[in-house]
């Protein structure tokens, strides 16, 4: 895998769809910055959580065709794609098929039967699933409160529970009289009332059968089936990994996924794949490590270098493990030491994570912004944790979000803020950010909202819903957006920045240099084959000189 920079993007992000992307990253203004461009999922067949609910992975025909990717390979670029591994939307054709078919489907073991799968290892509820035994769940992590389930109506009328460990949502039809007449044998009249209690009831969250029923007792039953079999699912149901059907989808998504193009497949979720009664449901060991080998050697024969998306602590380590078993990963610590440095005017742990990535080998895709928020919490046992809070308080005041995962703060892993924003939407401190990512180790993965400086939207925070808070960082550009954009120094400068490292050959394996004359100085050197880079940075003043040399020829950048 090359070392240059990468951009990363929504299919729509830039322009409307991936044609005026590839409009965009054909623009002289871009012209050597980009080696490399991340697409998000809402590139597929998808409904939820802007792409990453995938119902297939055909092509989003709203967004993109065979042609706007073909254009993206003639540029030169090596495209990035996400495999979900963890689930499947509900409008799944598998998922369907199960629906209309129930036992009788062969897709039945695909999805996890919650019930099949804690079978003795609970008691059965009212409500028609199993309450695990409490000792059996001490360990799991739920994504959302209660146990992560969808109950879902099956074509006998009864319901069944589904593993589900991330959104959810059901959705009734709004009722009128002529929907209860028949199937409830009643009068006009009656229906009417009867369908008014029935959407208020809804409408609360309680459900059809959470209405009240005083009056029409007898027709109680017909009343909640009747609305029961016209309701609608959405989420993200998760996969059964002993189901061989499983294994088959894997092997058929990531040759569709070289088919596109693909040179670099992030696998998204996938620690929380690998299942057991009694485990964790998030990196067990040394089952989460046996699905990532059994899909290194699908993905090997095909070209596709596997990217394993892990969020964990420091502390944790799974970095670590996943250098020792030959992987890159995701750098989700650099984000916040780069705010810690510039804010407290101090490389001491930037510099100390710099010397530990080039001692120990670790090679990683780093970022500042992305699709989601800003992974403060991910610094537990590199940085202080006052010095983390400190981090996320000063974010939040800033106009950032915290979401809280269960009611209890900060448990939830990311700031939701653009970086731009979490820098005080300070010109100089976000080049100064720009330069540190550039020449830190790793591949930069630059967010395009970043690029263009992008502040807190604030306004799709509230058009948001549920999960708004992540909307802050997502805001689409028009073409008049790009072009008003491109003539910003902080743009351009940036722009300028990614060409000089691009172009230049030390950055390609070479030896890492860190030095620290004080505090506040940070040096920054790279070294191979006669091709030269360094940075120098004041953490005081923002200031900084950066410096490459290819071939003879001296490129200089200051601030």
């Amino acid at each position: 895998m090359n070392q240059g920079v990468m951009l990363n993007a929504y299919p729509d992000s830039l322009g409307g769809n991936l044609a005026a992307e590839a409009d965009f990253l054909a623009r002289p203004e871009c012209r050597g910055a980009f080696r490399s461009f991340y697409i998000l999922p809402s590139l597929f067949n998808s409904d939820l959580d802007r792409g990453f609910s995938v119902a297939s992975y055909d092509l989003n025909r709203l967004l993109a065709d065979e042609g706007s990717l073909k254009r993206v390979g003639e540029l030169g670029l090596d495209l990035k794609l996400d495999f979900v591994l963890n689930h499947l939307s509900v409008l799944s054709p598998q998922f369907q098929d199960l629906l209309a078919r129930g036992d009788e489907s062969p897709y039945r073991d695909f999805f996890i039967d919650w019930n099949r799968f804690w079978a003795g290892k609970g008691e059965m509820t009212p409500e028609g699933y199993i309450q695990p035994d409490p000792a059996l769940i001490q360990d799991m992590f739920f994504r959302k409160p209660g146990l992560p389930i969808l109950m879902v109506r099956m074509p006998d009328g009864s319901k069944r529970p589904y593993w589900n460990t991330f959104y959810q949502e059901v959705r009734y039809p709004v009722l009128d009289a002529q929907d209860l007449m028949a199937p409830c044998g009643l009068q006009y009249a009656q229906a009417d009332r009867l369908a008014g209690r029935i959407n208020a009831s809804v409408q609360a969250g309680k459900g059809p059968a959470g209405a009240d029923f005083t009056g029409f007792e007898s027709c109680r039953e017909a009343a909640v089936q009747a609305v029961e079999a016209r309701c609608r699912y959405l989420g993200q149901m998760d996969l059964n990994l002993k189901s061989p059907l499983v294994w088959e989808y894997y092997r058929e998504t990531l040759k569709k996924l070289a088919g596109y193009g693909a040179a670099i497949v992030r696998l998204d979720a996938f620690a929380y794949a690998p299942k057991e009664p009694g485990r964790r449901n998030f990196m067990n060991e040394p089952e989460t490590w046996d699905l990532l080998e059994e899909i290194h050697r699908m993905a090997e024969p095909l070209g596709l270098t596997l990217l394993p998306e892990i969020h964990a602590s420091y502390a944790e380590g799974a970095y670590r493990t996943l250098t020792r078993k030959g992987y890159m990963t995701y750098d989700f610590f650099l984000p916040g030491l780069v705010i810690d440095a510039i804010e407290n005017h101090t490389g001491e742990y930037l510099a100390r994570w710099a010397k530990e990535e080039r001692d120990e080998g670790i090679r990683t895709v780093n970022m500042l912004g992305c699709h989601d928020g800003i992974p403060l919490l991910d610094l537990k046992g590199l940085l202080p944790m006052e010095r983390i809070q400190a981090l996320i308080d000063l974010v939040v005041s800033r106009g950032g979000l915290v979401k809280s995962l269960h009611g209890q703060k900060n448990l939830y892993y990311q700031v939701n803020a653009t970086y731009y924003s979490a820098l005080g939407e300070d010109d100089r401190k976000m080049l100064l950010a720009r330069a540190l990512q550039l020449f830190m180790p790793g591949k930069p993965q630059v967010w395009y909202l970043d690029l263009f400086a992008g502040r807190n939207d604030r306004e799709a925070v509230a058009r948001g819903g549920e999960a708004g808070h992540k909307e802050i960082n997502r805001t689409n550009l028009t073409g008049r957006d790009i072009a008003a954009g491109l003539e910003r120094p902080i743009v351009r400068d940036q722009l300028r920045l990614m060409r000089m490292r691009n172009a230049c050959g030390a950055f390609e394996g070479g030896t890492l240099t860190v030095e620290q004359a004080a505090a506040d100085r940070l040096t920054l050197a790279w070294e191979r084959n006669g091709s030269r880079a360094r940075l120098e940075a004041d953490l005081s003043t923002y200031a900084f000189r950066a410096v490459t040399s290819e071939g003879g020829e001296e490129s200089v950048f200051e601030q």
